[in-house]
């Protein structure tokens, strides 16, 4: 066996999945499939039980895992002491993210990264943000994007890097394009503008409309939160089309016509999912998404994961101050 393979198989162990798990080592399938049989052989045992609907790890499994996971650390101390003289980075850094992130917050971090590191490998997870802490906390990844809470989140370290207010949109030609809110506009160029009124006046439109058009949520995360307190505190049983997961899942359903949507600003800002969308105000009740990386803590793990994890910080605060 080498470190990729072994790679690959904590790859598959983490995600639990054939196709995530190839996309994040660079294989196909069936190629990781060949792989796991070829170390199952070599160990004399069977690592995973997969069948048609599920894949999970047998106890000596969770035991190559536990030996994977250390190997891949000492190779990368290893890395890392063969390279201190020129303070790079070396090995593998791991990132989850949204799709929406890998494309409006994160493009910035990946260019600094290859030029202050360019020995430093990156293997990219997508998807839903609401995964993100669990993905740092599970050691599936090292650095996560997500919407931090106020008050942080436990035993990680966050780095706010970007604010976006929460919006709700709808299909411009649909039967909800035309809803008595105040619009939130993009500007030609960047930027936006809105149509904004008193407090109480917006709140009282809120309701209003809340009330009776139906919505498109995500199942879980902040803005869910941040709606059902919202709507809880205001005595409102809102008429739900659908949950998903993700915001540009958000973004399509709107699109269609079913409902609002919730999402930040930020999903419209940067890519191509305006169109065809009539984007409406929140308002300040629902507030602010402080968007930011997660990572453990710098002062625990191995030397090569204190090292990388400080560096990283640094890098962040000085490419997004």
């Amino acid at each position: 066996m080498d470190f990729h393979e072994l790679e690959a198989f904590s790859a598959l162990a983490d995600t639990l999945h054939f196709a995530r798990a190839a996309s994040q080592v660079h294989l196909s399938p069936s190629a990781l499939s060949r792989l796991l049989g070829r170390l199952e052989e070599e160990m004399g045992v069977l690592l995973l039980e997969r069948d048609t609907r599920q894949v999970s790890l047998t106890r000596e499994g969770a035991a190559f895992l536990a030996f994977a996971r250390e190997s891949l650390h000492r190779q990368q101390d290893l890395l890392l002491k063969l390279g201190e003289r020129d303070d790079r980075l070396r090995g593998i850094l791991r990132i989850y993210a949204s799709v929406t992130a890998c494309y409006s917050i994160l493009p910035p971090l990946v260019e600094a990264l290859a030029r202050e590191h360019p020995d430093l490998r990156l293997s990219i997870e997508t998807g839903d943000p609401s995964d993100a802490a669990d993905a740092v906390r599970e050691g599936r990844a090292e650095l996560a994007l997500d919407a931090l809470p106020p008050s942080g989140f436990r035993q990680l370290e966050c780095h706010s890097v970007r604010k976006t207010p929460l919006v709700f949109v709808s299909a411009r030609s649909g039967a909800y394009g035309n809803v008595d809110l105040p619009l939130d506009r993009i500007r030609e160029g960047g930027g936006h503008f809105a149509d904004s009124l008193p407090a109480e006046e917006l709140e009282r439109k809120m309701i209003a409309v809340l009330s009776s058009v139906p919505v498109v949520l995500p199942k879980n995360g902040l803005s869910r939160d941040r709606f059902d307190r919202w709507t809880r505190t205001h005595g409102i049983k809102p008429l739900v089309a659908a949950e998903t997961v993700g915001n540009e899942a958000v973004l399509a359903l709107a699109r269609l016509g079913l409902g609002l949507g919730l999402v930040p600003r930020l999903v419209l800002e940067s890519g191509p999912f305006a169109e065809g969308l009539v984007l409406y105000e929140a308002g300040p009740d629902f507030g602010e998404y402080d968007l930011g990386f997660i990572q453990k803590p710098a002062s625990s793990g191995p030397e090569s994961a204190r090292r990388m994890r400080t560096a990283i910080a640094e890098l962040i605060r000085y490419t997004y101050r």
